[in-house]
């Protein structure tokens, strides 16, 4: 993700809350410490097919945002 970013293109990371922190870190890391993360709701795992599904939404609604944030 980070060498995609740093190519220019619009990238970003989806992470649950718990580990946004983790994900901040690791971003700056790897030298791209402006890396969105799209956080969805926790947990992932166990989660019936319309729970991902519903995460998934919320993930994609947030990277069409960014995605029109970077177009203008």
């Amino acid at each position: 993700m980070s060498n995609l970013s740093k190519r220019g293109l619009t990238t970003a990371v989806i992470c649950s809350g718990p580990f946004l922190k983790l994900g901040q870190a690791q971003a700056r890391v790897f030298g791209v410490p402006d890396l969105p993360l799209l956080e969805i709701q926790h947990p992932l795992g166990g989660q019936s097919i319309d729970g991902v599904k519903a995460r998934a939404d919320h993930a994609v609604a947030q990277f069409v945002k960014l995605l029109k944030e970077k177009a203008q």
